[in-house]
């Protein structure tokens, strides 16, 4: 096998192991891959959401170590011998059949006196985060962002986050200079001061001065004014890292970067660059797509390939500060004559341009703020001809572009570098769904603002996406659901006789089941209704693999009394069962034969516990930290707002399971972001999340609304649930959910938090029905000899436990037979 040396753990170094797994490229080259920051690549991207909660192992990307993989973090490489085709490294020295520059940029600071003063920042890593974090904490006020670029103004929103008083200072007349014109940049400036960030455009800074303490205090302005500050963070400009190139003699370009051609091969021939250190035709590209481009690209070539890298899409898409912001193409319009189409819309805060050509029939580029809702459509079509009148294009009620209009060579996803050609390829070969489409091309995987096209191209493609529960049912759950809202229907039979055919299935009687339980119903058990529960919700407890069931009592915000858990272990140990507690803060009692379960459940209630709906198609568990009651970094009461919020929504019937936690700090030891609606306290109030879960797909949960006191975040939370409960289909999660509404999670927000749909008081009157009408389904069996009739294992002999159950012990409890894992031996046992 060949070496091959990776210089650089950030983005796009990962892509290349990536891609040169994916490719099977691990039979081929031995990787040694060396990074210079503490810790496995992560989402540099997101780095914003640093302040929002999430945690650096959130936002890594993944170990790349394995078979033929090795990966050395905090480790920096010093120099190149490229005769000896060596790397020295602060740990030693590589050898290498092939180099890869990936080593990215750093942030560029302007020499103004006074930049190295204490209190002065940059904003580019997890460390630089951590340091305005403990600044933020150590008394800081207010802070200074120099740069009203991408990164300047994620750092001005960084430092809202932390409660400081922020302030911008650009050179340019506007922000965003390098993505947007004049006329959306003042836009933006505008929605951005509405937010409580000071925005001072056209201003030069000269210096940083030091206050008593010798710390930075106050930035000077070219024109004789100044902003008092406890802290400056200098966003201007990132700089290729490109010393090590520059030191071992290989070509450089004019105003930095490593030249690459288009194999992504530097002028030697046994070392390649990618990424932001890479300088292709006299650009260096700071965005990931074209990173990714480069690594796809240099993959295919290490394997033999003939991939060639020709450049790159520069449009992007973002949100700042909550508000939305997109360019694409010639967006500053500086092809020769060309021309624009505006809308400027400052009283709704939006502004759409649009580059055309001087015959106005091709377009060229375009500038979206404030709704870039149009950006999927019309990116795509840079260099085609128009569909039709370019003002209806970006008119506020305008259509959005059909996927006929894209030409085959359009690319549509510029992150992963996918053409329309490559998505209809896929169709036409099998991929009939979104999730199918984002597997096999990785569109969409991204940042997920060509996801609408995907929906098109299926719907051109002529690929019915059927919405039927079952095949005894035309309907989906959710339209299933609005019927028995509508008609008042309280029975399977009378749903399926008027609105079906046939008798059903043990797909569409659990999810009529769940609707009839989550519009209240009555008991799951009750006449016809406990005919169409599966096996857990028709006995109220989980089965386990030897026909056993499973006990869950409800413990709200996992606090429970020495008294209640004498309790449990009184009944596991008189019933002889097998004792765990789970990752939501519960204790799980397994080996209950089902004739014993009336019970222990009369045991458990009459101590006050409740039925924990471990069974159902409910909310589990509302998982906490200990917040302010114990805690000295937290700042709100995690386990009281827990509590309220399990007791609130206990026995919520939905189209699948839910998770929720709260953590009382950013610290998040709840883990609130891997649930389906995550609390996270803030020191202003709670911030919402929304679509987490983890499974055989994880996926963090994502910012819904940010700063809400207790009763806004309950009424959003509130509405989220039902909205869900009403709309999604069966089975379905929430972050599938919100991942295929029709403008995602700004929908949702807008739904949700701004009632755009006038329907926030009927999910909150439907919610408040939930809570007035809650009973605990145990305790409602045992006092009914009709239910308790069901929890018997033979019909004509009621007490006979099931002979074919069997238990052995294992580390001192009971588990089934066959199935216990021994226990771990030293070698001097096995002898």
């Amino acid at each position: 096998m060949e070496e091959l040396v990776v210089i650089g753990n950030g983005m796009v170094g990962h892509r290349l192991v990536e891609a040169l797994r994916d490719r099977g490229g691990d039979g081929r080259w031995r990787v040694t891959v060396v990074g210079e920051e503490p810790r496995s690549a992560y989402d540099r991207v997101a780095l914003s959401s640093y302040f929002d909660g999430a945690t650096a192992q959130d936002l890594s990307l993944g170990d790349l170590a394995g078979p033929g993989v090795r990966v050395r973090v905090g480790e920096r490489a010093t120099s190149l011998d490229r005769g000896a085709r060596t790397v020295t490294t602060t740990g030693g020295t590589l050898s290498y059949d092939r180099l890869v520059l990936a080593t990215g940029s750093a942030p560029f600071v302007p020499p103004v006196p006074g930049h190295d003063l204490p209190g002065c920042h940059v904003y580019r890593t997890i460390e630089d985060l951590d340091a305005i974090t403990a600044a933020a904490r150590a008394g800081a006020r207010t802070g200074v962002v120099v740069g009203g670029g991408l990164l300047g103004l994620e750092a001005a929103n960084a430092l809202r986050l932390l409660g400081l008083r922020a302030h911008v200072v650009e050179l340019a007349p506007h922000l965003m200079p390098a993505q947007v014109d004049e006329g959306g940049g003042a836009l933006l400036a505008g929605l951005v001061r509405d937010l409580g960030v000071q925005v001072h455009t056209g201003a030069a800074s000269t210096a940083v001065e030091a206050g008593p303490d010798g710390r930075a205090a106050r930035l000077r302005l070219a024109d004789g004014t100044h902003l008092d500050t406890d802290l400056v963070v200098f966003s201007v400009g990132i700089r290729p890292r490109d010393e090590l190139a520059r030191a071992a003699g290989i070509a450089v370009g004019e105003r930095g970067g490593v030249v690459v051609d288009d194999t992504c091969t530097t002028s030697d021939p046994r070392i390649h660059a990618v990424g932001e250190v890479a300088c292709h035709r006299g650009t260096v590209y700071g965005l990931i797509a074209p990173g990714n481009a480069m690594a796809e690209v240099l993959a295919d070539r290490l394997l033999g390939g003939r991939a060639t890298f020709t450049g790159a899409d520069t449009s992007t898409k973002l949100k700042l500060l909550g508000v939305d912001v997109a360019s694409f193409g010639d967006a500053h319009g500086r092809t020769p004559r060309c021309l624009d189409v505006v809308v400027n819309d400052a009283a709704t805060g939006r502004y759409a341009k649009l580059v055309l050509s001087d015959d106005a029939s091709t377009l060229l580029g375009g500038v979206l703020v404030g709704d870039a809702a149009a950006y999927a459509s019309l990116r795509p079509l840079v260099g085609s001809p128009l569909p039709g009148d370019p003002l209806a294009l970006i008119a506020p009620q305008g259509e959005p572009v059909g996927a006929d209009a894209l030409p085959d060579t359009a690319q549509v996803c510029s992150c992963n570098a996918v053409t329309k050609g490559d998505l209809v390829r896929a169709i036409g070969e099998g991929c009939h769904d979104v999730p199918a489409l984002k597997a096999c091309t990785r569109a969409g995987t991204s940042c997920g603002s060509c996801v609408p096209v995907l929906k098109r191209l299926l719907d051109k493609e002529g690929i019915a996406q059927s919405k039927a529960l079952c095949e005894h049912f035309p309907h989906s759950r959710a339209e299933l659901l609005e019927i028995v809202r509508a008609t008042g229907t309280t029975t399977f039979s009378a749903l399926i006789d008027a609105h079906g055919t046939g008798t059903g299935c043990d797909l569409c009687k659990p999810a009529v089941a769940s609707i009839l339980a989550s519009l209240g119903n009555g008991h799951i058990l009750e006449g016809e209704q406990a005919t169409l529960q599966d096996t857990n919700d028709r006995h109220l407890a989980n089965m386990q693999r030897n026909g056993t069931y499973s006990v869950v009592p409800r413990i709200p915000g996992g606090e429970i009394t020495p008294d209640r858990l004498i309790v449990i272990g009184e009944v596991a140990r008189d019933f002889g069962l097998y004792t765990k507690i789970t990752g939501g803060q519960r204790i799980d009692l397994f080996g209950a034969r089902l004739e014993q379960l009336p019970a222990i459940w009369t045991r458990l209630v009459e101590a006050g516990f409740e039925s924990g709906h471990a069974y159902g198609k409910s909310l589990r568990t509302v998982k906490s930290c200990v917040g302010t009651t114990w805690c000295r970094y937290g700042v709100q009461d995690s386990v009281g707002l827990a509590i309220r919020l399990e007791e609130r929504y206990r026995g919520l019937r939905s189209p699948h399971k839910l998770k929720s936690a709260v953590s009382g700090c950013a610290r998040e030891c709840a883990e609130a972001r891997s649930k389906d609606f995550g609390i996270i306290a803030t020191d202003h109030g709670w911030n919402l999340y929304v679509g987490g879960n983890g499974g055989f797909t994880p996926r963090h949960a994502d910012l819904l609304a940010s700063d809400l006191d207790e009763a806004a975040l309950i009424r959003c939370i509130d509405r989220f649930l039902m909205f869900y409960i009403r709309t999604a289909d069966r089975l379905q999660r929430t972050a599938a959910w919100i991942e295929a509404m029709d403008g995602g999670l700004d929908h949702l927000r807008e739904v949700v938090v701004e009632d755009s749909l006038g329907i926030a008081a009927d999910l909150e009157a439907a919610m408040d029905r939930h809570v007035a009408t809650y009973t605990d389904e145990w305790a409602a069996v045992l006092a009914d000899p009709d239910k308790l009739a069901r929890f018997q294992s033979f019909a004509n002999a009621p007490d006979t436990p099931d002979p074919t159950i069997a238990f052995t012990t294992t580390r001192d409890q009971p588990v089934p037979v066959g199935l216990g894992m021994p226990s771990l031996r030293t070698r001097e046992d096995a002898r």
